[in-house]
């Protein structure tokens, strides 16, 4: 395998999914947010250059064709379970989130199972078009939890464990007070609303690449 700049950035794009949740076990918030929110927009941007890079200099390989849709489908997942923790267990985040996971193993089976045949799912157009949905959706959110914390710490002085409890309704609850910048619910709702959209997306991707497989799944094995 040769080390070519558009494979580098794909082995890059791999590392940094797992770096976007390590960033939540070493730093603080709302540090672990911008760190986050700064390697995956990192790692997106490559998701464009290396394929762009590889068609335009002719470095396209087997080794960029099988790693470069790992590193998408590991950034997605890591992100989202990261995401639907600090969220709270937003049924709004939650439930896209899990169509989404549920999508990206199945067709990853499928893929599997296909074997030699499996040419047949080829990445689409409306595909490229849901990965692009789904990073820019995870970009937004993870944007509105380091700005929420960043207004709150700033703004009123207060420390990490006073945050927690607001955010977790807890001082919300027993003062009535709501600190939330309204700038940052509508970022957040617009962060929901992409994700919903990327999930339509997603299952519209599923449910072709299901149609596509269906005459090699039929009869015996």
């Amino acid at each position: 395998m040769k080390w070519t700049l558009p494979n580098i950035l794909t082995v890059l794009r791999l590392f940094a999914a797992p770096g976007v949740a390590i960033m939540f076990l070493y730093f603080a918030r709302p540090w672990a947010d911008w760190y986050a929110l700064a390697l995956f927009v990192g790692a997106a941007v490559t998701d464009f250059f290396d394929g762009y890079l590889a068609r335009a200099w002719r470095q396209e390989s087997k080794f960029g064709a099988m790693l470069d849709p790992i590193a998408d489908k590991a950034m997605v997942i890591i992100a989202l379970l990261v995401i639907t923790g600090f969220s709270g267990m937003d049924p709004w985040i939650l439930l896209p989130a899990t169509l989404i996971l549920f999508r990206e193993v199945f067709v990853s089976g499928l893929r599997e199972f296909l074997g030699a045949t499996a040419g047949l799912l080829a990445v689409t157009k409306l595909a490229k078009w849901k990965t692009t949905a789904q990073m820019t959706a995870i970009a937004v959110l993870f944007s509105t939890g380091a700005f929420e914390h960043y207004f709150v710490m700033e703004s009123l002085g207060m420390d990490q464990s006073i945050i927690d409890d607001i955010f977790s309704g807890v001082i919300e609850d027993e003062f009535g007070l709501r600190w939330k910048h309204a700038g940052m619910i509508i970022s957040w709702y617009v962060g929901i609303v992409l994700l919903w959209i990327a999930c339509l997306l997603t299952l519209m991707t599923g449910w072709d690449y299901y149609r596509k497989s269906l005459p090699h799944l039929r009869g015996a094995k």
